[in-house]
């Protein structure tokens, strides 16, 4: 019968270790339940891509099936679980991570594209001693509720704030309009900005 957990196979995986080893094969993996029909005993390989990219500082190379979605492949295939899975359509903004700087909706971006390119998600915002600043303004003026929302917004207030480090509120309201808060915190998420973007000037001396 044909199994339904995954839609399709993708494996992470050294690419000099074999497919059959034993913790990259079965059903939960770090390789997904592999589906396709099996027509009197013949099967079809899936074609694999293997890519090069730098997600938070780190260099990886990964080998993934090309409609690999890239927010699958951070979660799944990098355990980075701060990305979010909110709508598959690009409307809540809760799976945006940085590409070379940009903002980016992960969930209709395939994996294949970030081939070459620098992946940044909120797990790259703090250091091992101390909070990033939007991470400090979020938690200073109350920025969320849920958390759900809260990653893509960061990672959507860092692409603003790495561009003008001077925003006003409605620049801070364009940059995230994007993002959907569904607990409707709206008004202190862009207090958090503000808050991040002042200390991010003083930092710097630009106060």
């Amino acid at each position: 019968p044909r199994s339904t957990l995954f839609p399709y196979t993708t494996l992470f995986r050294s690419p000099a270790e074999p497919r059959s080893s034993g913790r990259y094969s079965g059903e939960g993996g770090l390789t997904m339940t592999i589906v396709y029909e099996d027509n009197e005993g013949q099967t079809t390989d899936i074609p694999m891509r293997r890519i090069r990219f730098t997600i938070n500082g780190e260099k990886k190379i990964a080998e993934v099936e090309p409609r690999l979605l890239l927010a699958h492949l951070i979660r799944r295939g990098l355990g980075l679980t701060g990305t979010h899975m909110g709508c598959d359509t690009t409307n809540c903004g809760a799976c945006t991570v940085l590409v070379d700087g940009r903002p980016v909706k992960s969930c209709t971006m395939l994996a294949v594209q970030a081939d070459g390119h620098q992946i940044s998600t909120v797990e790259g915002l703090a250091t091992a001693s101390e909070l990033h600043p939007l991470q400090e303004g979020f938690r200073e003026e109350h920025g969320l509720q849920c958390g759900f929302c809260t990653p893509g917004m960061m990672m959507a207030a860092k692409a603003l704030l790495d561009e003008n480090p001077d925003p006003g509120e409605e620049d801070v309201r364009w940059a995230l309009s994007g993002n959907l808060c569904r607990c409707t915190g709206y008004q202190n998420i862009v207090k958090s900005v503000l808050w991040a973007a002042a200390k991010l000037r003083a930092e710097s001396g630009e106060a």
